[in-house]
C-alpha cells in the first residue's frame, strides 16, 4: 500500500469535500452561543501575498478552534474592491476597472481555497457590486439626514498623478501614500462627514475595549486629540473684523507678544489687502502651498513667517501686538490662529527670536531666571508673574481664574478641542460609490430618493491619460431631473472615498442578500459585534476610527445595539524576506501559490503560524517551510505506522492501573491539550501552541519502542495528536482522522479537554548544580521535601564524585525545580 504523504491530492479532495457539504455555512441559531471572527477583507489586486496568508491563517485558526468548542462561528470573506488600482489599470490596458477588479477576484477567491480557510462564502460581499453599494449611498442620504453629511469649500490635499483629493490620513511625509507624488493644496468644494459630533464618545469608548492593543487605543487618542482650554477674540486695530483664538494655556495670556495666522486663514487677504504687505504676505503664501501639513507640523521644521503690516488687541490688557502668518500655523487646528507666548511655547521661541520679537515671562518656575535671556521656553510648573491681579497664581489656578474673568467679562470661554476633523469623502474617480445628491437651480442640493437607489455608475466611459474622472463627461449620468421638483438638474460627479465602503462592510456580512435594507437589525444584533478582529496595525487610524464611527450612528438610528464594531483586535505583524517588507522591487517576494503547489497549504499555514507569535514581524525561512513540511511528513509516517494498532479497541483507560511509561505518555496528552487550549484561547501563542504539539509527537515516536503497548492510550493519544493539530493544518488531520477508522469529519468533533488529576505527576526532573552550572538532572518524587530533595541529590553518583574533597558552603533547594550545591 502506498502510503506517501501527498498533500496536493489530499487537499483537493477535502477543499471539495467541504465546500459540497457546506461545512462552513451557518445561520443564527440562539440555542448555541455565537462567535464572529473576522479577517480585515482585501483589496483585490489579483494574488495573493504572504501577508494574506498569515492574516488568514491566524484568522481560521481562531474560527476553527471556537467551532470545535461549540460556538456558532460566522467567518466570512469579501472584497474592499473599490479604488484607485482598478481605474489606472483601466487606463493603461485600456479594460473596464470592473473587468480588471471581477476577474482578479476569481483569482483570488481560487487562491484562497487553495489555503483551505473555513469561509462561508455564501455570504461573500464585494463593496463595488450595485447589491453592495447601494447600501453604501443608503448610509450616506442617513448621515445627509441626520445633518452628519454637508458639503463645504476647503483647502484640500490634492494629487497632481492621481488627480484626487486625500484625507489627510492618507498624506504621508507630504505624499500620496499610494503614487507617492509630492502632494498640493487646492480649493474644491468637497463632501464632509461630520465625524467630529462623535469625537468624545470615540475617545470615551476606548475605554470600553479591554481586547485592543494599548498600542492602537493611543494611537487613536493622539489622532482624536483633545484638548481643554478657552477660546477668546482679539479686535484687530484698524477693522471690524476679530480674531478668534483657542488655547490650552490661558494662565499666559499676559505673555502674548504677536499672534499668528495660518496662511490660508481668511482674514489674511482682508488685513493686508492693499497694504505694502500685500505682495510679499501673497508671495509667501503660494510659497506655503508647496508644502504639506505633515512637514509643517514637524518639530524640524525651520520656522518661517511674514509680518502682515496689522496689529490685533490683546483684551486682557490692551496691548497693541503685530499679527504675522507663519509656517508652523495650520488651518485645520483649532481656529487658525494662535496667541504666541514665545516665553513659554518652543515653537514660539524659536520663531521669536529668528524675528527679534519680544519675550516675556509670565510664569516664574524654580529654574526659570529672574534676569537675563531664556534659552528656550519655560513650560513647566510655576507662579504667574508679570500678569496683573493674576500675579502668584499656580498656573493650574491661574488657568481657571482666566478663564473665569473671561466669561465674567464676555471675553471668551472655557472650551474643548479636538485634533481630528470632518471626515473628507469626495473623490474625483470614476470607480467608486457615486455619491447620491442632485443639483437643482432651484431646489439646491437635493438627495435621491431611497427607492431610486443604486445610483449606478455608467459602464460606457472613456478613461481620460490625465486621471480626470470620466463622470464629467458622460451626459447619461450627470444630467437627471430634479426628484423634488422634477425639472432639470445635474448629478453630483464625485464618488466616496473607498473607506466608506469598509466602514461597515461586518455588518452587511449579517445579512448579505438583503435587497431592502443593509441588513435586517435582528440578524446583526445576533452576530455582532465581532468577537475577533485580525488585521494589519497600519489600519490603527483610518479604517479603525471610521468603522467605530459608523457603528455608532447606526446605533444612533436603531439599526444595531452595539456601540463597538469589534471586541477585541489582534494586529499581527508583517512578513519579511532578508529584513525586509516583501515587495517586486527589492526581489524578495514569496509567491503563496509556489509554496502550496510544492509543499502544500497545510505546511505553508503551519510554518506562517510557528515562526514567530502573530503579533510580531516574521522573517520568512525556506529552512523553516521545509521543517513544517518534515514535521507533517512525520506525522503522517507516524499515524500509519501506528495504524494497524489502532483497530478494533474497546477497553477504556483507567489512569490508575497505568505504568509509569504509559503514565508519562497520558500526562503529555493532558499536559499539550491544556497547553494548546490556553495558548489559542488566552494568548494566540500559536508558535508555543504547535511547539507543544510537536513535543507529544515526539513522545509518540518513542513510544514505538515500548513492546507491551496500552492501545486504547494510544488511541487516544493520536486522536487527541489530530483534534489539536487540526486548526493549523486541518486537510492532513482530516484525511488521518479518517484513515484511522472515523466516520464524521474531525473538524466536527468537539474540543478536547484536559483533566487536571492527569497532570499532578508522581516523579519529577529536577535540576542539579552545583555553583550555578548545571551537573546532573534527577528524577525524585513529587513534592519531595527540601532535605529530601538534599539527601537524592548528595548520594547522586557523579554529584559525590564532584564534590569529593570540596568544602559545601551552602545548598540552595527550590521545590520540585533544582538544588544548587556552592562548594569551595
Amino acid at each position: 500500500m502506498d502510503i506517501r504523504y501527498e498533500p496536493g491530492r489530499i487537499e483537493k479532495k477535502w477543499q471539495e469535500h467541504w465546500e459540497k457539504n457546506n461545512f462552513y455555512k451557518v445561520t443564527e441559531d440562539e440555542k448555541k452561543p455565537k462567535y464572529y471572527a473576522l479577517e480585515m477583507f482585501p483589496y483585490p489586486s489579483g494574488n495573493l501575498h504572504m501577508g494574506h496568508v498569515r492574516n488568514y491563517a491566524i484568522g481560521d485558526v481562531v474560527a476553527r478552534f471556537k467551532a470545535m468548542n461549540g460556538y456558532n462561528v460566522l467567518h466570512p470573506m469579501g472584497w474592499d474592491s473599490f479604488g484607485l488600482p482598478a481605474e489606472n489599470a483601466a487606463i493603461k490596458h485600456g479594460s473596464h476597472p470592473a473587468k480588471w477588479t471581477f476577474a482578479n477576484i476569481d483569482n483570488m477567491k481560487i487562491q484562497l481555497k487553495t489555503l483551505g480557510i473555513s469561509y462561508d462564502w455564501d455570504r461573500e460581499v464585494a463593496t463595488c457590486h450595485p447589491d453592495y453599494y447601494k447600501f453604501t449611498q443608503w448610509m450616506f442620504l442617513k448621515l445627509y439626514e441626520n445633518g452628519l453629511a454637508y458639503k463645504k469649500s476647503a483647502a484640500v490635499n490634492w494629487c497632481p498623478s492621481c488627480q484626487t483629493v486625500l484625507a489627510n490620513e492618507q498624506v504621508v511625509e507630504g505624499c500620496c501614500e499610494r503614487c507617492e507624488s509630492k502632494v498640493d493644496k487646492k480649493q474644491l468644494e468637497q463632501w464632509f462627514f461630520k465625524i467630529t459630533e462623535y469625537a468624545q464618545r470615540l475617545l470615551d469608548d476606548l475605554e470600553k475595549l479591554p481586547g485592543w492593543p494599548d498600542k492602537v487605543k493611543t494611537m487613536q487618542k493622539n489622532w482624536i486629540g483633545r484638548s481643554e482650554g478657552c477660546q477668546f477674540s482679539m479686535a484687530i486695530e484698524g477693522h471690524d473684523e476679530k480674531l478668534t483664538v483657542f488655547t490650552t494655556r490661558p494662565d499666559t495670556v499676559f505673555g502674548v507678544t504677536y499672534r499668528v495666522l495660518a496662511p490660508e486663514h481668511p482674514l489674511v487677504s482682508a488685513i493686508t489687502k492693499g497694504t505694502p504687505q500685500e505682495e510679499e504676505v501673497t508671495a509667501f503664501i503660494n510659497q506655503i502651498k508647496l508644502v504639506s501639513d505633515v512637514d509643517r507640523s514637524s518639530n524640524e521644521l525651520e520656522k518661517a513667517g511674514v509680518f502682515t503690516g496689522a496689529y490685533a488687541i490683546n483684551p486682557m490688557n490692551n496691548e497693541k501686538v503685530p499679527i504675522w502668518i507663519a509656517n508652523y500655523v495650520l488651518m485645520d487646528y483649532g481656529t487658525g490662529a494662535i496667541m504666541a507666548v514665545p516665553a513659554h511655547d518652543q515653537r514660539d521661541f524659536d520663531f521669536a527670536k529668528k524675528y527679534d520679537l519680544p519675550i516675556r515671562v509670565v510664569i516664574q518656575g524654580s529654574d526659570t531666571p529672574d534676569k537675563g535671556e531664556l534659552s528656550e521656553a519655560y513650560s513647566g510648573e510655576g507662579f504667574m508673574v508679570n500678569s496683573g491681579s493674576f500675579n502668584g497664581l499656580s498656573v493650574t489656578e491661574g488657568q481657571k481664574q482666566i478663564i473665569d474673568h473671561m466669561e465674567r467679562n464676555s471675553i471668551g470661554n472655557g472650551t474643548i478641542n479636538y485634533r481630528l476633523r470632518d471626515w473628507l469623502i469626495s473623490r474625483q474617480r470614476y470607480w467608486g460609490a457615486p455619491i447620491p445628491i442632485v443639483y437643482c437651480p432651484h431646489c439646491g442640493p437635493t438627495p435621491v430618493p431611497y427607492e431610486d437607489l443604486p445610483v449606478l455608475l455608467p459602464e460606457d466611459v472613456d478613461f481620460k491619460i490625465t486621471g480626470e474622472s470620466p463622470l464629467n463627461y458622460v451626459e447619461s449620468f450627470y444630467k437627471t431631473v430634479c426628484p423634488a421638483c422634477g425639472g432639470e438638474a445635474r448629478r453630483e460627479t464625485d464618488t466616496m472615498d473607498t473607506f466608506v465602503c469598509s466602514s461597515w462592510y461586518f455588518t452587511r456580512y449579517c445579512d448579505p442578500a438583503n435587497s431592502n435594507l443593509p441588513f435586517d437589525s435582528d440578524k446583526a444584533n445576533y452576530w455582532m459585534p465581532v468577537d475577533q478582529y485580525i488585521g494589519g496595525v497600519e489600519h490603527a487610524i483610518l479604517h479603525l476610527m471610521y468603522a467605530r464611527f459608523f457603528t455608532k450612528f447606526l446605533y444612533d438610528i436603531k439599526m444595531i445595539d452595539s456601540q463597538e464594531p469589534f471586541s477585541n483586535l489582534l494586529t499581527q505583524g508583517m512578513v519579511l524576506k532578508d529584513g525586509a517588507k516583501m515587495s517586486k522591487s527589492k526581489g524578495n517576494v514569496v509567491s503563496p501559490e509556489e509554496i502550496i503547489n510544492y509543499y502544500g497549504a497545510d505546511t505553508a499555514r503551519l510554518f506562517i503560524l510557528f515562526a514567530s507569535p502573530p503579533e510580531k514581524d516574521l522573517e520568512w525561512s525556506d529552512q523553516g517551510v521545509e521543517g513544517s513540511s518534515r514535521f507533517l511528513n512525520r506525522v503522517w509516517r507516524l499515524v500509519h505506522d501506528y495504524m494497524p494498532e489502532l483497530k478494533d479497541i474497546t477497553e477504556e483507560i483507567n489512569p490508575e492501573s497505568l505504568n509509569k511509561v504509559d503514565k508519562s505518555l497520558y500526562y503529555k496528552i493532558h499536559a499539550t491539550i491544556k497547553k494548546v487550549t490556553e495558548d489559542i484561547e488566552e494568548r494566540f501563542n500559536f508558535n508555543t501552541a504547535i511547539s507543544a504539539i510537536m513535543e507529544l509527537t515526539n513522545q509518540l515516536n518513542s513510544y514505538r519502542e515500548v513492546k507491551d503497548k496500552n492501545k486504547a492510550l494510544l488511541k487516544l493519544a493520536i486522536e487527541e495528536l489530530l483534534i489539536l493539530l487540526s486548526p493549523f493544518s486541518p486537510h492532513i488531520c482530516e484525511e488521518l482522522w479518517q484513515s484511522i477508522g472515523n466516520q464524521d469529519s474531525i473538524y466536527l468533533q468537539s474540543w478536547p479537554k484536559y483533566d487536571p488529576e492527569a497532570l499532578v505527576l508522581d516523579e519529577v526532573e529536577v535540576v542539579v548544580q552545583i555553583s550555578g552550572k548545571v551537573k546532573e538532572r534527577l528524577r525524585v518524587p513529587a513534592n519531595a521535601s527540601k532535605d529530601e530533595m538534599t539527601q537524592l541529590a548528595l548520594n547522586s553518583p557523579k554529584i559525590k564524585q564532584l564534590t569529593n574533597g570540596k568544602n559545601i558552603v551552602k545548598i540552595i533547594v527550590v521545590p520540585n525545580k533544582l538544588i544548587n550545591i556552592v562548594i569551595k
